[in-house]
């Protein structure tokens, strides 16, 4: 059997920000909206149907690979923005990156206040790596 993930909602008190926050950073575009939703669609058809709500939302974690030039323009585009990085999602690394499993990897927050992360190599790829643990300065970059 065949199974593949094909969308979630977001929810988010104004959609329309929140949805162009994550597309701009993301280097994606604004789909039209369908209803109460306003999507945006990752490379591998994954769509994230943003939707407003007037009540406390609770904060979910999403996470989009990337590779080491998107790392770039999107790290490129929230230092630009002012938008406050670090390393984990605890926020012990503000300022910085972490360079996990060989790869590059930073968290933020989305207007709603949804943790987002970009990483270029998933969990678990290199276990060895000696550059498990540790983190990067981001010049310039919000704390």
């Amino acid at each position: 059997m065949s199974v593949d993930f094909n969308h979630t909602i977001v929810l988010t008190r104004d959609r329309e920000r929140s949805a162009r926050f994550v597309a701009h950073v993301l280097g994606l575009g604004v789909g039209e909206p369908a209803g109460p939703f306003l999507p945006v669609t990752t490379a591998n058809g994954v769509t994230l149907d943003f939707a407003t709500v007037d009540h406390d939302i609770p904060v979910q974690h999403y996470a989009f690979l990337v590779t080491e030039e998107e790392f770039d323009a999107v790290l490129g585009r929230l230092v630009a923005d002012g938008v406050p990085v670090q390393a984990d999602p605890h926020g012990r690394h503000p300022g910085r990156i972490n360079r996990d499993d060989g790869g590059r990897g930073v968290y933020f927050r989305d207007p709603a206040g949804h943790g987002l992360e970009v990483l270029t190599r998933p969990y678990g790829t290199d276990p060895a790596s000696p550059l498990n643990g540790v983190t990067e300065e981001v010049p310039g970059a919000a704390r």
